[in-house]
Order: structure tokens, then C-alpha cells, then sequence
């Protein structure tokens, strides 16, 4: 398995190809209201591909870029997570992940652990700092990143509008889903459930 290339898989707002293009390039996504400095190696992704994971996103904790509940991966969900994988270079993943954490870029953390079948390697006890082995394709390990525990832990916060019109634009980019799809999706996610209607949702994505 060839491990100087990696599958990022963005289930969150990365989604959006245009999002993404700021952790690689540099600069601040629409609705935003974070810069990002942007990966040493600028190059748009190799491949992607969108896929699917076992188990579900849940919204929880504040975002200081959108406000309101953050999207998390936790893979004892039921159901299936919607996501996109990004064909990156180890560097990359890793810039990426150090702006995730609202670290510098610049530093190669030891992600070996993570690289095995269903391999997990906590890198701080921050929301994103925990990196998860999805998978496999091409050759290549998938990898993503979360909170260090899931859903059933979590403070749950329902996501502000501006943030799941970011994920919504980004489901329907990747996957090709229809407004109706994406918005009972993103509604049937803990900390959105209850908070957000399906009729809401797809008011936001029209």
C-alpha cells in the first residue's frame, strides 16, 4: 500500500469542493469567517471520489467559524455517513489536520497508527485531533478525523444555517442528491434533529 498518497474523507463542510480548495490554497470560504493559511504544498487534490461510511454524523459543541454545532464522524451510528474523499499527500493531510486543530502548518505528526485497518491515532484532546482509518481505495488508506468520543457523549448543538448550507451544497455537489434527499439527511442528525425540519433545510438549499 502506497502511504505517501492518502484519501482525506470529509463528511463536514469540506464536502464543498470550493470549501476545501481554502485548506489547500489559502483564503477564507464564503459564510465564513476564519482564514486559512493553507496547506505548503498548494496543488488541488489528485482524485476524488465521493463514498460512504458505516455509521452516522452528529452535530455538537461551537464552531467558532459558523457558530452553532460542529459535524463529527462516529462510526456507531447507525445508518450510513455521506462523505468525500480527497486524494491528498501525507503533507497535505497533515496541514490540513493542523488547521483543523488551529495549529501552525508545518509539522508531519507520526500517523502510523492510522494507517492500518481500522487503525486510530488521537493526536491532542482537541474536537478534530483523533484520526480515524475508514478504509481503503485504490491502494490507499482513507482517513478522516473526529472528537475522541461519539455521539452518546457528546454535548449536542444544533448547526446554524449558514453551516448546513455549506454541508447541503456540499452533499449535493459530491453525491448528486436532490434538495429532499440532502435536507432529511442532514435532519435526521443528532443535535440537528428536533432543532431543524426537513421543510427548513430545504428552504436553505434553494
Amino acid at each position: 500500500m502506497d502511504t505517501d498518497l492518502l484519501w482525506y474523507v470529509a463528511y463536514g463542510s469540506n464536502l464543498f469542493r470550493e470549501r476545501f480548495a481554502c485548506y489547500l490554497a489559502g483564503g477564507r470560504p464564503e459564510g465564513g469567517a476564519r482564514h486559512y493559511t493553507g496547506c505548503r504544498d498548494t496543488r488541488p487534490a489528485r482524485a476524488e471520489r465521493p463514498v460512504d461510511l458505516p455509521g452516522g454524523i452528529f452535530f455538537a459543541l461551537t464552531s467558532l467559524t459558523w457558530g452553532g454545532g460542529m459535524a463529527f464522524y462516529d462510526p456507531a451510528l447507525p445508518g450510513r455517513a455521506a462523505a468525500r474523499a480527497y486524494l491528498l499527500t501525507r503533507q497535505q493531510f497533515c496541514d490540513v489536520i493542523s488547521q483543523e486543530m488551529r495549529r501552525e502548518v508545518g509539522e508531519d505528526p507520526d500517523l502510523s497508527e492510522a494507517l492500518t485497518a481500522g487503525g486510530r491515532r488521537r493526536l491532542g484532546p482537541g474536537r478534530y485531533e483523533t484520526v480515524v482509518n475508514v478504509g481503503e481505495r485504490d491502494g490507499h488508506p482513507m482517513l478522516t478525523f473526529t472528537s475522541p468520543h461519539g455521539a452518546e457523549r457528546a454535548e449536542l448543538n444544533a448547526p446554524t444555517a449558514p453551516y448546513l448550507t455549506m454541508l447541503g451544497n456540499g452533499l449535493r455537489e459530491a453525491h448528486g442528491w436532490p434538495a429532499e434527499r440532502t435536507a432529511a439527511y442532514l435532519a435526521g442528525c443528532p443535535g440537528a434533529r428536533g432543532a431543524w425540519s426537513d421543510t427548513e433545510i430545504r428552504g436553505l438549499l434553494r
